[in-house]
């Protein structure tokens, strides 16, 4: 610090001086007029609030620091400033002005700091940065000034007052000049928002229009959508019939045109899916399903629904790593799979030679998954282009791998979806590496989903788990299962497909693969990866025909949605009875009915029991314990009812299948009791006079009749838990 000038304030004319001085070193130092008269307008106010109200102190007047700085301090002894913190805060009026010096000279300097003490006086230190332009003053020119401020005899007050006075006309015709000016801006800022309000009216009319214009675009795709694709499964189940030869064999040309048939359907299917996806997206109509999943149990079902994409022979390798901890995840995992899939997918389709990479690391709140290949790369000039719809980039590959264009786009906008982004980098020549950083947890989530409790499994029927998010498809299920011996345990999530898995071991799963916001294939990995559940009989029942990937992957059966109640359950028996040997008691003290019986069963490979009363019945079930019982109601000795009592009793026999087939007539209430008790109750009346009439006329068989009879039996067997697959029309 070097000290310029000191100056004690007793009089008021010490207040002019120290403007004065203020000034004069100002000038010295380089300061322009403006800063020169802010400055000493700022010094005077302080100055004289020393005067006035602590009777006079001291200003001092020096340089400091790097880069150089205008120190003043202004110092009194006086009784000090009460309610100085409201006073900086701009709360206080005490309506002498002085609160109104404080903070004015705090806006014009560049540092202002003022300590008050009650009983012990005032410091005010305020500084200004000296110009940039002006060059460092060094000791000996500091000194230099100090001398001539020194020297320097101070002016008449007057003459202070009428330079005062100049400043302050000039300040206002610089001011009025302003006003002038900002009178002509606001004319012409009238002018502009009037042009700025007719500019948005016409934007909300063009942004109305373009508005209808995309909801006419996203109906249109989604209702196009949705008519494409009845005919394209036509297109493909038939093309997959006569390749399978169903209809007799094929000559080379004629497999070669199939074939390309099939192919453009595929192409044609995967861009309807895309189209409709986007339109979903665009519209804001696609809902996203969060639910917690593990990162390598995604890895593994992209592992094993990817490797069919490689050529065989290829040399191109798909590498999936296996991630390392990595937190359980809670977000869409389909639309994940989805993202994934697109990528690798373009990966391996410009990737001639080398490898295909998916990886996955944590980063903060985020996962980032990355697909990197060693194909021909992508140029800089097109790595935007790439997320338009419809683009394809021209390349020597183009020609030889087929796409719509939609996979990039429709990635982007699934990773923004879920919270996250898609970047990419690429050498041309070198390959690409494609990212998707996505949430760990849904950021829109509202809650987790709270798995049901399982209903309690009933002691004589065998527990199917059903896990489907289409409550109408569940509902359709539980028809279907209603009476018959398996009981539906309907689960919307794999979170309470799991939780009911702790609970209870059901003898059969009924599974939907194309889950929203889930993924399907890696719960049936997990099944058949686990040795509590691997024996487990999976039945995957979805929408799509991918019945060889399902049994590639673990599943021991395959049905197309809708599933008819009959092959469902015919399909549950097999699985559940696994090709074991099935055993029917047929109790019955006729003769002619057992036969009757046995006659529409000839060409299944069940075998039959016979008991010609209600004991030897009761004997054999406990013996031979068939997986189901015919019985008739009215018997000599024990009757049928006694002998359905005592069945149920029994510990052995209590859970086997009954069916009633009698020709007693039933009131209401017992019908009642009986259907609570057994799986079905058939009439004789019916089977007896249909026998009859294949006696007298056998070429003139009432066929609708006796497929009814049929249609009966097959039902309660089915539902009884046998399997009838062999059945046909000869059985009538």
């Amino acid at each position: 610090m070097t000290i310029l000038f000191s100056l004690e304030i007793h009089y008021e004319q010490d207040v002019v001086q120290a403007r004065q001085r203020t000034r004069e070193i100002a000038e010295q130092l380089g300061f322009d007029v403006q800063d020169q008269a802010r400055l000493a307008t700022a010094v005077s106010e302080i100055a004289r609030n020393a005067f006035e109200y602590a009777k006079g102190g001291t200003v001092e007047f020096c340089v400091e620091g790097e880069p150089q700085g205008f120190v003043i301090q202004v110092q009194d002894r006086g009784e000090g400033i009460p309610h100085l913190a409201d006073i900086l805060a701009g709360r206080n009026t005490s309506g002498t002005g002085m609160e109104l010096g404080i903070l004015g000279t705090r806006r014009l300097m560049d540092f202002f700091e003022i300590e008050s003490l009650p009983g012990q006086g005032t410091t005010v230190v305020m500084s200004k940065r000296l110009s940039k332009r002006t060059p460092t003053f060094s000791d000996s020119q500091l000194q230099q000034i100090r001398e001539t401020v020194i020297g320097r005899s101070p002016q008449n007050p007057y003459e202070e007052i009428q330079r005062q006075n100049q400043e302050l006309l000039r300040a206002m015709a610089e001011l009025r000049k302003r006003e002038e000016e900002l009178i002509y801006l606001n004319r012409e800022l009238e002018d502009t928002n009037r042009g700025v309000v007719a500019l948005y009216a016409e934007l909300d009319e063009k942004a109305d229009s373009l508005q209808k214009a995309n909801e006419l675009k996203t109906r249109f795709l989604s209702n196009m959508s949705h008519e494409f694709r009845t005919p394209l499964n036509s297109i493909l189940s038939l093309s997959r019939m006569l390749l399978a030869r169903m209809d007799g064999d094929l000559s080379a040309e004629q497999e070669k045109q199939i074939t390309f048939i099939q192919k453009a359907a595929i192409g044609l299917s995967e861009l309807v899916n895309d189209l409709l996806d986007l339109a979903k997206v665009e519209a804001g109509k696609i809902e996203v399903r969060p639910s917690s999943f593990k990162v390598s149990d995604l890895f593994a079902t992209l592992r094993g629904m990817l490797r069919p994409l490689l050529v065989q022979g290829s040399s191109v390798a798909l590498i999936v790593e296996e991630p390392n901890a990595i937190p359980v995840l809670y977000t869409d995992e389909g639309k994940v799979a989805q993202i994934l899939r697109n990528f690798v997918s373009n990966a391996l389709k410009f990737t001639q030679q080398g490898e295909v990479r998916v990886s996955a690391m944590q980063t903060g709140h985020t996962v980032t998954f990355t697909v990197s290949d060693t194909g021909i790369g992508i140029a800089p000039s097109d790595r935007e282009r790439i997320f338009e719809d419809f683009v394809q980039i021209e390349s020597s590959l183009q020609k030889l791998v087929k796409g719509t264009g939609l996979g990039l786009p429709l990635s982007r906008k699934l990773a923004e979806l879920l919270g996250g982004s898609i970047s990419m980098k690429s050498d041309l020549g070198q390959g690409s590496t494609f990212t998707a950083s996505i949430p760990i947890v849904y950021p829109h989530a509202t809650e987790f989903p709270t798995p049901l409790q399982p209903a309690s499994v009933e002691p004589n029927r065998l527990p199917i788990l059903a896990v489907e998010d289409h409550p109408e498809t569940l509902f359709i299920y539980e028809k279907h299962l209603q009476e018959s011996t398996y009981q539906l345990i309907p689960t919307r999530t794999l979170a309470q497909a799991r939780l009911v898995l702790e609970q209870v071991r059901p003898m059969a799963i009924m599974l939907d693969i194309m889950l929203e916001g889930q993924n399907g294939w890696t719960f049936l990995r997990e099944l058949k990866g686990d040795e509590a559940t691997r024996t487990i009989p999976v039945l995957v029942i979805t929408i799509i025909d991918n019945e060889k990937q399902a049994l590639a992957l673990g599943a021991d059966g395959f049905l197309i949605k809708p599933a008819d109640r009959l092959p469902l359950l015919n399909k549950l028996n097999t699985l559940i009875n696994k090709n074991s040997p099935q055993k029917i008691l047929l109790i019955d003290d006729d003769p002619a009915y057992r036969y009757l019986v046995k006659q529409l069963l000839v060409n299944t490979q069940l075998s039959i029991l016979e008991a010609a009363n209600g004991q030897e019945g009761l004997d054999l079930a406990q013996r031979e314990h068939p997986n189901a019982i015919v019985l008739d109601l009215e018997m000599p000795e024990i009757g049928g009812f006694d002998v359905l009592q005592q069945l149920k009793n029994n510990s052995v026999t209590q859970a086997i299948p009954v069916i009633i087939h009698s020709s007693a007539q039933l009131d209401a209430e017992v019908h009642k009791q009986l259907a609570k008790q057994s799986i079905a109750i058939i009439s004789k009346e019916t089977v007896s006079q249909t026998a009859a009439m294949s006696d007298d006329k056998p070429q003139e068989c009432d066929n609708a009749k006796g497929e009814w009879v049929y249609g009966q039996l097959q039902d309660a067997l089915v539902k009884a838990g046998i399997v009838v697959d062999a059945w046909g029309e000869s059985n009538v």
